[in-house]
């Protein structure tokens, strides 16, 4: 037990020791403190405002690079819908030509005459007309007898029936009008099988 007095003792005469040394750097923390806190105040309305203008350059900057993302993205969407809508539009031209052809071939299947067949009819109607009045002698009034005839029999024929029946009045009509020796030599006249 001595020995324990023994230590405690000298602990006893170093502790004021060491409790000065501690008391003089808390000291001198709490100093060095109270320094920075006034250093801070003078100084921290200068240190805030240059932190506000460089967060201002750096929102700027940032403000520029995302406009170019977004113009830069609205030119790949314009060229994307551009490309898509050409290509729609290439589809629906091949959609409606096979409509167009489909139909084309029902109808034919029917047996209606297509807008081409119309017209080739009618232009042949009207050389077959500039045919028979110049072998009647130029009078467009001039209608042959056959003519009468051959709606008579279109009328009392089925439809189907009705197109043979009215080639061959056709027929017999200009044979009979190129058999008239009024004109004499007029040229060859075409058939309606022509």
């Amino acid at each position: 037990m001595v020995k324990k007095l023994q230590k405690m003792s000298a602990a006893q005469k170093a502790s004021p020791q060491l409790s000065s040394a501690v008391k003089d750097s808390a000291q001198q923390i709490w100093l060095a403190g109270l320094g920075a806190f006034s250093k801070a105040q003078e100084e921290g309305s200068k240190v805030f405002d240059s932190l506000v203008k460089e967060g201002l350059a750096i929102q700027r900057k940032t403000q520029a690079a995302a406009e170019e993302k977004i113009s830069e993205a609205t030119s790949r969407m314009s060229d994307m819908a551009s490309d898509i809508q050409s290509k729609a539009g290439n589809r629906w031209d091949k959609l409606e030509n096979i409509f167009e052809e489909r139909v084309a071939k029902a109808l034919g299947k029917l047996g209606v005459p297509s807008a081409r067949d119309v017209s080739a009819l009618a232009e042949r109607v009207e050389l077959l007309d500039q045919q028979v009045s110049k072998l009647n002698g130029g009078s467009p009034t001039a209608k042959p007898a056959a003519k009468p005839r051959a709606r008579a029999a279109a009328k009392t024929v089925e439809p189907q029936a009705a197109k043979p029946a009215a080639k061959k009045a056709v027929q017999r009509a200009v044979a009979k009008t190129a058999r008239t020796p009024a004109e004499g030599s007029a040229g060859p006249v075409p058939s309606a099988a022509e």
